[in-house]
């Protein structure tokens, strides 16, 4: 598996049709929450298995942080190692970028996954999108 910086047009498309899989249609988000207003200035990511696109997410910056977002994996490839090694991947990015952290709004059911990779909670539980979440912080 790889997890790949997006480049390409088909690369964010493969990007969005990872996210369309498990927001939209496993999850029920609304389609017009999915896709946003900060879609062409986020910096993408999507992991692939062969060519398959299988995972995804993005970071915006936001000062000296990197803002995660969007981190979803196919049903079929959760708990192989994927989520870990696309966060690896953009956690890399974020330091090539000098960034000194990473924030992100966790849904309560993965936050056990965020804590083993270091991240802490550092709000209290609100609703995005019908869903519970956590704001969730880790120094890079």
């Amino acid at each position: 598996m790889e997890v790949r910086v997006v480049e390409t047009e088909k690369e964010r498309n493969d990007a969005f049709h990872v996210r369309h899989m498990v927001f939209v249609e496993e999850q029920k988000v609304p389609a017009e929450l999915e896709i946003d207003e900060h879609e062409d200035k986020a910096i993408h990511f999507v992991a692939y298995d062969k060519n398959i696109p299988v995972a995804a997410g993005r970071f915006r910056v936001l000062s000296e942080l990197a803002k995660v977002e969007r981190i979803c994996v196919l049903r079929d490839y959760r708990g192989t190692g994927l989520g870990f090694l696309l966060m690896n991947g953009i956690e890399n990015h974020a330091k090539q970028l000098n960034l000194k952290g990473t924030k992100l709004n966790a849904q309560i059911s993965a936050v056990g996954f965020y804590e083993k990779l270091g991240y802490r909670i550092v709000s209290e539980e609100f609703m995005d999108a019908g869903i519970p979440h956590v704001t969730m912080t880790k120094v890079l």
